[in-house]
């Protein structure tokens, strides 16, 4: 297969079957495998996931988490826990069942997630400027598509 020229992608004809998936699978595997070397610090992308989900939702607990995460209750104890030794997350007893732990985000936490939220839209601003304008559109355009496309809806 030839390289090709950058602008060229925009003109070439919507792919059919079994290659379109294939290959938007693959860059977005590739774009999201990037996008996880951005963070900060000995985080894993498992942690910097729940962190986020934490700072969306609010206290948590960790069934709660796990269900929000797709894992499996046990990892989410694990990963629950190395954020909190790492000073990201900390514990409170919920108001209503005092046996249950609810996650919160720490300062440190918010602060971390600010600082690799930061560094990766850098990253994607720094590679979108290297488009051509009408390139950069056929971007946008895709952009409610895609989150479409991982809706639960």
């Amino acid at each position: 297969m030839s390289e090709m020229e950058p602008s060229a992608a925009v003109d070439l004809p919507v792919q059919q079957g079994a290659a379109l998936p294939s290959q938007l699978r693959l860059a977005v595997l590739r774009l999201s495998r990037r996008l996880r070397q951005e963070a900060m610090g000995q985080i894993t992308p498992s942690q910097i996931s729940a962190l986020a989900s934490i700072a969306k939702h609010g206290e948590l607990s960790l069934g709660e988490l796990a269900a929000i995460e797709r894992v499996a209750p046990p990892s989410m104890t694990r990963i629950a826990a190395r954020l909190e030794e790492n000073g990201m997350v900390g514990r409170r007893a919920d108001v209503s069942d005092r046996r249950v732990a609810r996650l919160v985000i720490t300062e440190a936490g918010r602060a971390l997630l600010e600082e690799t939220k930061t560094r990766r839209d850098l990253f994607l601003a720094d590679r979108l400027n290297e488009l051509s304008e009408s390139e950069r559109e056929v971007v946008a355009r895709a952009v409610p598509l895609l989150e479409r496309l991982i809706s639960d809806e």
